[in-house]
């Protein structure tokens, strides 16, 4: 069956998705699904604020004994906000370009994977889509929970790719072996409240607070390592909330945001930050994202690159560079590695996609299957 992912990414651009997404957009993904011979799980995890998430797990068996290769995505966005040219949710083709929140980040990857499978024989191998609805938000009751069912129903991959945008100036030009680790920090300083000209009679949390901040700020967490850039710790919110001139607070806060490479762990850099922070009375609170990760140079590399390169002409950086993404989590099912469209729109307004290159993704990502499926693979 042959598939134009173009066509495919409209129908899903079509179905409005802002984090957490449910509903329509999973309809309109398994109604893709079914007529390639997939079994489709979707179900629904979380509570609000943070939920509900809907999930999907969709799975494609080949023969007894065969390979299994997991294509990971999702289907949530962020919200369009302002100064769209054309409506965010409505795709729209002008030029060479198909426009519409998620073309990039990550529905038009999704499509194209569905339309490589349409041109994988069953025979080949067991093919399965791991989609969560809740990438771009908290992302607890999504990978993590899709993770669960498939410990529980038994369908491990050999080897799974994300689809997320890895490229960055054309096409292939980059993968993502890796990520640094991700860790938020909260910090309070408690103190008295009082007059401003009875000083004597308050405890302004306000220096100490700032004290901590300037220490934590000069620390260097290291130089880097062999795949990774150096870590760094940024200051991302700092907070008091006095509306008063005359007034001492009793309280000022301030947030820290870590990202690190794999010279640490993210309980080591809290349990630093709150060593630190415990000198200068400050409480910590902190709320770990995921730990750094590397799929080395292999097997797995060398087939994602030789895929790209045959239908791009060139061979794509091996990178950890960039935030987080929900590979973090799916690591600890087999070797992942992540690859996709261009990255510069994605987020932003009149965010697109070239539509050659969802062709061009297709291609790549039915070689990349094949190879991964392929017996000598293991």
């Amino acid at each position: 069956m042959t598939l134009d992912p173009v066509v495919l990414a409209e129908r899903l651009i079509d179905c409005e998705s802002v984090t957490p997404a449910t509903g329509e957009v999973f309809a309109c993904l398994e109604a893709m699904l079914a007529p390639l011979g997939f079994a489709v799980h979707r179900f629904v995890a979380g509570e609000p604020p943070e939920g509900p998430v809907e999930n999907l797990f969709a799975i494609r068996k080949g023969p007894e004994g065969s390979r299994h290769f997991a294509f990971a995505g999702h289907l949530d966005v962020v919200p369009a906000g302002e100064g769209w040219s054309s409506a965010p949710f409505r795709a729209e083709r002008r030029g060479e370009l198909l426009y519409g929140r998620g073309a990039v980040d990550m529905k038009g990857a999704i499509a194209s994977f569905v339309a490589a499978v349409a041109q994988i024989p069953v025979e080949a191998g067991t093919v399965s889509l791991i989609i969560t609805g809740d990438e771009e938000g908290p992302a607890r009751y999504g990978t993590v929970p899709l993770i669960a069912h498939m410990r529980a129903v038994g369908e491990l991959p050999d080897f799974c790719l994300v689809g997320e945008p890895t490229s960055v100036r054309r096409l292939g030009d980059m993968a993502k072996i890796g990520r640094r680790g991700s860790v938020n920090v909260w910090l309070t300083a408690r103190g008295a409240q009082g007059h401003v000209a009875y000083p004597h009679l308050a405890d302004n949390p306000i220096p100490r607070l700032v004290a901590l901040l300037a220490e934590l700020d000069a620390l260097v967490l290291d130089e880097g390592s062999d795949w990774f850039q150096p870590s760094n710790l940024e200051i991302t919110d700092l907070e008091v909330g006095n509306r008063a001139t005359n007034v001492i607070p009793a309280e000022a806060r301030a947030r820290l945001s870590i990202r690190y490479n794999d010279h640490h762990t993210g309980q080591a850099l809290v349990d630093r930050v709150s060593a630190i922070a415990a000198r200068h009375r400050v409480e910590v609170r902190a709320t770990l994202h995921g730990e750094a990760f590397i799929t080395l140079p292999g097997a797995e590399s060398a087939l994602v690159s030789a895929a790209v390169e045959a239908e791009t002409g060139i061979a794509p950086e091996l990178s950890t560079t960039g935030g987080t993404s929900d590979a973090r989590f799916l690591r600890s099912l087999c070797p992942v590695i992540e690859f996709g469209l261009t990255n510069p729109t994605m987020h932003k307004t009149d965010e697109a996609v070239a539509m050659e290159d969802l062709r061009v993704l297709a291609r790549i990502y039915r070689r990349i299957a094949l190879a991964a499926l392929a017996p000598s693979a293991a």
